[in-house]
């Protein structure tokens, strides 16, 4: 069941027809919340946000929030329903993102830093941090950069 009242920002045909390439849609307890973790630690940009979807973007890459709720009808609300950890087994890599800066602000707002910044072997400074919903991001940049 849907919260947003008024029209959307733009008709979702027409939204769809923009959609190119890998895109990520992430299923959220609450768009807000995941809003302010994108904003504080991966320092995300909001395209547009109302409380069942948003469009968040950094550096190029861009992703989808989808609450809950709106999911009623999909065949994954069983799962989304018992409160499961989600996200288990993949990480979103978030390249361009210092992160020294997002680990800090994680650690600041109170957010798991499953591990601190690091320079790993494949060449990539990175981090490894749980958002509200228990997914695992990786902000990351090149070493030397």
């Amino acid at each position: 069941m849907k919260k947003r009242t008024g029209d959307p920002w733009m008709p979702a045909p027409e939204f769809g027809r923009t959609l190119k390439g890998l895109r990520v849609n992430l299923i959220v307890r609450d768009v807000a919340r995941a809003i302010d973790f994108a904003r504080t630690v991966l320092a995300a940009s909001v395209v547009y946000a109302d409380p069942d979807f948003a469009v968040l973007r950094h550096d190029g890459a861009e992703w989808l929030l989808h609450a809950d709720h709106t999911y009623d009808k999909h065949p994954l609300y069983g799962s989304l329903s018992s409160g499961d950890v989600r996200g288990i087994g993949a990480e979103l890599r978030l390249h361009g993102r210092d992160p020294d800066a997002a680990e800090a602000a994680a650690r600041q707002a109170g957010y798991t830093v499953l591990a601190g910044s690091m320079d790993k072997p494949h060449g990539l400074r990175e981090a490894y941090i749980l958002d509200p919903d228990g997914y695992c991001w990786v902000p990351d940049v090149p070493i030397g950069r």
